[in-house]
């Protein structure tokens, strides 16, 4: 019988351990940097000449989301409402900043208090906060415990990324030092390489990159200099919608120049940036580590949205190429088997339901997002068919895309009428949407990327009109899904009043419903 009772005992032990195991609450090292193209890091492109050993050894160790999307954007500052969305799981049209959004009833009151910090707050979490200072989500970010915000550009440790670092590094000494052990979530955001992209001396140095004050001369060339990405223009070949855009015209360093000294300077300049924003996560890295904390915690690396800087001759963000419209996304932690690659088909607002979904918290009602904590599992590739994106911060209605499989369709209506083109991409046939103007002799030599006959814009080709048929469909039907509040010259009015604008916006719907009745 003692035996019998001595098994039992030591059963009852084992199961006991295993429960308390599963009980404690995973960390949550959430890192956002500003501004950041996937295409920058070599878990992306192996051909980047960033070094960002941090970052690629969470790669290693996690998850890589090659589809990783923000919605996009209804203002120049497309930080602003991406963060609205990380924050609150809420979808583009439904934002409490959207057009039209509160007085239509698609936003909620008092959204802030159903946004991760309230959320983790009310679960017990300790949250901390460091990251820029605006464009983003103030009545949220306030709602922090434990805040430091500060717009950090330079190139020293006080002006630049390593401020952001010593704030967290500073957090985790308070807690080892109290013995606080409630779960923690830490918004571990940065400033750059969001310009001006002031890079310490040494970094750039090794970029061959200078801090370029000459509007009337290009940068002097230098051997270090990153290569052109291989879908570099000079021009794009049509307006991008958004006259006196600053990040296509005042950019400090670039301006309105794109030749290639301009470009590899500027992308130097990026990776300068962006190599110490690794060296701030390592340090953290390194810390959790040694208080024992790192092998429970979920550690996420992104970015609010993505980066041209001369890929399709543009230089900011406000545009849907993948190298914009995507983000970088990597998950290490518990249960997640180390060196996995998944489409994803993510967004930024699936955020918030994922974070909950590990805590073991339910996700606030006002939640939009999906959880893609069974892609983290390796049980599911992707949680959605077809990702949607926007922006119209310029003239309107401006521009959209849609995605399902290999296909992308992008679709622009801007400046009051005069431009109005579509772009139909094969992503697996030209994952650098390459055009006609990437097939110039002037344009392979400065790449040495040579396309081939294949790699353009297929919107005008009679063999995939049926394919452009159904992908204009698909994106009409997410228009309408999402409460999109324009419509494009070549799609149905839906007796839409779309928001009143100084470029014509409201007028060219009006003109659409009599075209069309």
């Amino acid at each position: 019988m003692k035996p019998i009772l001595a098994f039992i005992s030591l059963i009852t032990l084992c199961c006991g351990h295993s429960f308390a195991a599963d009980a404690k609450r995973p960390n949550f090292l959430f890192i956002l940097v500003d501004d950041q193209s996937p295409l920058d890091l070599k878990c992306y492109n192996p051909s980047s000449s960033l070094d960002s050993p941090n970052i690629d050894r969470l790669a290693r160790q996690g998850m890589v989301f090659d589809q990783a999307y923000h919605m996009g954007s209804f203002s120049g500052a497309v930080c602003t409402p991406s963060r609205h969305m990380i924050m609150s799981g809420r979808t583009l049209w439904h934002l409490p900043i959207a057009p039209q959004a509160i007085p239509k009833g698609l936003c909620p009151p008092n959204l802030d208090q159903q946004t991760i910090p309230a959320v983790f707050n009310r679960a017990g979490y300790s949250t901390m906060r460091t990251c820029k200072q605006g464009n983003s989500y103030e009545a949220a970010n306030k709602l922090f415990t434990v805040r430091h915000d500060a717009t950090k550009r330079g190139g020293t440790a006080e002006s630049g990324s390593p401020w952001h670092g010593d704030r967290v590094m500073e957090y985790l000494q308070n807690r080892q030092s109290t013995g606080d052990d409630a779960p923690f979530l830490i918004y571990f955001g940065f400033s750059h390489p969001h310009d001006e992209r002031d890079g310490t001396p040494e970094l750039l140095a090794k970029y061959g990159a200078v801090n370029h004050t000459d509007k009337s001369t290009p940068p002097p060339a230098h051997a270090n200099q990153p290569n052109l990405p291989p879908n570099y223009l000079a021009d794009h070949p049509f307006h991008h919608g958004h006259p006196g855009l600053r990040d296509e015209v005042d950019v400090s360093g670039v301006w309105q120049r794109r030749d290639e000294q301009t470009i590899r300077n500027e992308i130097g300049r990026q990776f300068a940036c962006s190599e110490n924003i690794d060296i701030q996560i390592g340090r953290v890295m390194e810390k959790l580590e040694a208080m024992g904390e790192l092998d429970n915690t979920y550690v996420i690396y992104t970015s609010d949205h993505g980066m041209a800087i001369g890929r399709h001759g543009l230089q900011g963000k406000q545009n849907l190429y993948q190298h914009t419209w995507r983000v970088p996304f990597i998950v290490k932690g518990p249960g997640i088997a180390a060196g996995t690659r998944v489409d994803g088909n993510i967004y930024l607002l699936d955020v918030l339901a994922t974070l909950c979904d590990l805590a073991g918290i339910s996700a606030p009602e006002t939640n939009e997002g999906t959880s893609f904590k069974s892609v983290l599992a390796g049980e599911t590739q992707t949680v959605r068919d077809v990702v949607f994106g926007v922006y119209n911060g310029g003239t309107k209605p401006g521009m959209r895309s849609v995605k399902q499989g290999d296909w992308k369709l992008i679709k622009y209506d801007v400046m009051d009428g005069a431009v109005r083109e579509t772009q139909l991409f094969n992503l697996k046939e030209n994952p650098d949407e390459l055009i006609a103007e990437h097939h110039s002799p002037k344009i392979i030599a400065l790449t040495g990327n040579t396309p081939q006959s294949h790699q353009v814009n297929l919107a005008g080709d009679p063999q995939h009109a049926e394919k452009l048929a159904e992908m204009e469909s698909l994106l009409l039907a997410e228009m309408r899904r999402l409460n999109d509040p324009w419509r494009l010259w070549d799609q149905p009015s839906d007796n839409l009043t779309s928001p009143s604008d100084s470029t014509g916006g409201q007028r060219r719907n009006s003109k659409q419903k009599q075209k069309q009745k």
